[in-house]
């Protein structure tokens, strides 16, 4: 009986395979020499599962890589093969043509698997066609390359289990951001965690209640202080679109996920240290700030 158990482990690798999340990019749309746009990869069995791709996904996703002297298979470019996409705003995506192209360039010989707002499908296609000539010269040139790995796979994101695999599930639900209908947020299911990722969004109810009992909340946050210090018409635009340490804080604070990692956020002059007070002060949980290229295990 013990060796037929032993079989069946091996047959399912879910059940042992441990889940990592890497933080490829903790930024905001402010160009933060230190932190990329938002992406973020959920690892399982050595397979990566990319959120989101702003500018820089794939040279952090690299610098992870053991050819470039790191210790994760799964960021080797030419094994990203999945994507989801919270929304379309430019922070989020402008990373995409390198998604599409580089992995290719390295060998990739599958279509890359998009998941993502119906405004995506528009976005890559109108990517390939600008790059047709480069594209075409990769292939019928004397490097060559192949023709398929530079394709992509579109799937319409709707709400509920948009994807599952031996690996892993995953959840999407609608966020309010601003007058946004596609903006979405993701939960992540495998065999020994759940990850949360708010995507952009003001405080939301919804959201609440997918992050309950998490292991991991990656939400994005403003500064409460900075906020004080706009004028009318942003405090207006930011209330409508993003969330405050103050409003995380009691998100969290009901939804008790095992670690609240704090990403995408508007210091607007704070410091680390002040955000994490600002959110410590209404919440008592583990709280971490996300830097780029931290990986949690």
């Amino acid at each position: 009986m013990k060796n037929k158990f032993l079989f069946f482990l091996l047959l399912v690798p879910s059940l042992y395979g441990e889940t990592k999340l890497i933080v490829l990019g903790s930024g905001t749309p402010n160009p933060d020499p230190y932190r990329a746009g938002s992406a973020y990869a959920v690892v399982v069995n050595e397979t990566a599962y990319l959120v989101d791709f702003g500018p820089g996904v794939v040279r952090r996703a690299a610098s992870l890589s053991p050819p470039w002297g790191g210790k994760v298979e799964a960021m080797t470019v030419k094994n990203l093969e999945h994507a989801f996409l919270t929304h379309i705003h430019s922070d989020h995506s402008a990373g995409l043509a390198d998604l599409l192209l580089t992995p290719w360039i390295m060998g990739r010989e599958r279509k890359l698997n998009l998941y993502g707002p119906s405004g995506l499908k528009k976005m890559a296609s109108s990517i390939l066609k600008a790059f047709e000539e480069d594209i075409n010269y990769r292939i019928y040139g004397t490097q060559p390359s192949n023709n398929i790995g530079y394709k992509f796979n579109f799937n319409v994101l709707t709400e509920g289990l948009v994807y599952e695999d031996e690996n892993i599930s995953v959840e999407a639900f609608k966020v309010p951001h601003g007058s946004f209908d596609d903006a979405y947020g993701f939960r992540f299911t495998s065999s020994d965690k759940v990850i949360v990722f708010s995507g952009d969004t003001g405080p939301s109810k919804i959201l609440e209640k997918f992050s309950s009992g998490a292991d991991i909340l990656v939400h994005e946050v403003y500064s409460h202080a900075g906020f004080l210090n706009k004028t009318k018409d942003w405090q207006t635009y930011h209330q409508g679109h993003h969330t405050s340490t103050f409003e995380v804080a009691e998100i969290a604070s009901r939804a008790k996920p095992e670690l609240l990692l704090l990403s995408h956020i508007l210091f607007w002059g704070s410091t680390t240290e002040e955000i994490l007070n600002e959110v410590s002060s209404k919440y008592d949980g583990q709280i971490k700030i996300a830097e780029d290229l931290m990986i949690i295990e």
